[in-house]
C-alpha cells in the first residue's frame, strides 16, 4: 500500500478516570473513521493520564497498570477497533507477573494487540521500569515504529528505529508548558484554560510561544527531516492534573513539514495522507544512505553511564 491516511488526536484526559478517557478514544475513533482515516494515534497516557500519577505510590501504579495483552484496555481498544475499522493506538501503564510497572503504547486491530511499547526513559514516578528495545512493527503494509515522549529528545533512539526499517514512528507525547532550564519554558497559567472562550488569543499566544510549539519546532521536524521518516506527533490538550498542555498534535512528513495540525483547543484530531514517494525524496534517504558508521561506530559505542536517574528527571518536569 503506497498511501494511507491517519490521524493524530489530542483530548483533555481525566486522571485515573479510564472509562472517560477510552470513551473520549471511542468518540474520536469513530470520527477518524467517518473521514476515511485508517490509524487514529492518542497520546502517551491517554487510557489513564500521566501527571497525577508522580504521587502514587507502588501499590497505586499497580491498581492503575494493566497486564497486556490480557487486560480490559487492550479488550475494549479491540472493540473500538472491531467496530469503526480503524487501527487504534492508546497510552497506558503496564505491569507483569513480578509487579515490574512500565509506561506502554500499545497498537490494537480488531482481532486484538499488534505492537506495543515500553517507553525507554521514563519518569514521573520512581517505581516505573524503563522499556530495553526498539519497536518496529508491520502495519498496513507499512514499517512503523514507537517512540514515547522522552524517547525522541534522544537522537541516537530515532536513528536507530530508523535503522531497523521505520518509516512511520509515532511520537506519543505528554509535553510542552513546564519550567525548564531552556529560555522561555515555564508553565501556562491554567487560568487562561478557564477563560479560552472569552479570551482565546492570550491562551494561543502561551500556547504557540517558547512555553509550547515554539520550542517543539527547535527539534520535532529535524527529527523526521535527518531520518526520512514519517512523524505521527500526539499531544493532550488542556488539563492534565494541574498541569495545562497545549496540544498541537501534527503530522510530519519526511521533508520536515507539517502536513496536519489540531489547531482547536477541543478534543479533536487531524488527519494526513501517507505517500511512499517522499520517503525516497527526501534529503534524510540520501544522508542514512552516505552514513560511514567506521567512524564512529565506537564513539556512540564507548561505555556511558546515563543520567536518567528519577531525582534528574524529576527537575526536568
Amino acid at each position: 500500500m503506497n498511501r494511507i491516511k491517519i490521524s493524530a488526536a489530542q483530548f483533555e484526559n481525566r486522571s485515573g478516570d479510564k472509562e472517560y478517557n477510552l470513551g473520549v478514544i471511542e468518540r474520536l475513533t469513530e470520527k477518524a473513521a467517518e473521514e476515511g482515516s485508517r490509524v487514529i494515534a492518542f497520546h502517551e497516557c491517554s487510557v489513564t493520564g500521566y501527571t497525577f500519577t508522580r504521587n502514587l505510590s507502588k501499590q497505586q501504579m499497580l491498581d492503575l497498570a494493566e497486564f497486556i495483552p490480557e487486560g480490559e484496555t487492550v479488550a475494549r481498544l479491540t472493540r473500538i477497533a472491531r467496530n469503526s475499522g480503524v487501527i487504534v493506538m492508546a497510552g497506558l501503564f503496564e505491569k507483569d507477573d513480578n509487579d515490574k510497572i512500565y509506561k506502554a503504547y500499545v497498537c490494537v486491530d480488531k482481532d486484538g494487540l499488534i505492537a506495543k511499547h515500553r517507553k525507554l526513559h521514563p519518569f514521573i514516578n520512581k517505581h516505573i521500569m524503563p522499556g530495553d528495545s526498539y519497536t518496529v512493527f508491520d502495519l498496513l503494509g507499512w514499517k512503523c515504529g514507537i517512540l514515547i515522549c522522552y524517547d525522541n529528545n534522544i537522537v541516537e533512539n530515532v536513528r536507530a528505529t530508523k535503522l531497523l526499517g521505520a518509516d512511520i514512528i509515532f511520537m506519543p507525547h505528554v509535553t510542552m508548558c513546564t519550567p525548564s532550564t531552556r529560555p522561555g519554558a515555564g508553565f501556562v497559567d491554567p487560568k487562561l484554560w478557564y477563560n479560552r472562550e472569552n479570551d482565546p488569543t492570550s491562551l494561543r499566544l502561551e500556547f504557540d510561544g517558547m512555553k509550547g510549539r515554539a520550542w517543539l519546532m527547535k527539534w520535532l521536524p529535524s527529527r523526521a527531516y535527518d531520518n526520512a521518516v514519517y512523524v505521527v506527533f500526539s499531544n493532550p490538550i488542556g488539563m492534565d492534573d494541574d498541569q495545562l498542555k497545549n496540544g498541537c498534535s501534527m503530522i510530519i512528513d519526511p521533508f520536515g513539514d507539517i502536513i496536519a495540525e489540531c489547531r482547536s483547543f477541543d478534543d479533536s484530531f487531524t488527519t494526513a495522507s501517507i505517500i511512499t514517494d517522499k520517503l525516497t525524496q527526501a534529503g534524510g534517504y540520501r544522508y542514512t544512505k552516505a552514513r560511514r558508521p567506521e567512524l564512529y561506530r565506537e564513539i556512540i559505542g564507548q561505555n556511558h553511564k546515563p543520567e536518567q536517574s528519577v531525582a534528574w528527571l524529576k527537575q526536568q518536569l
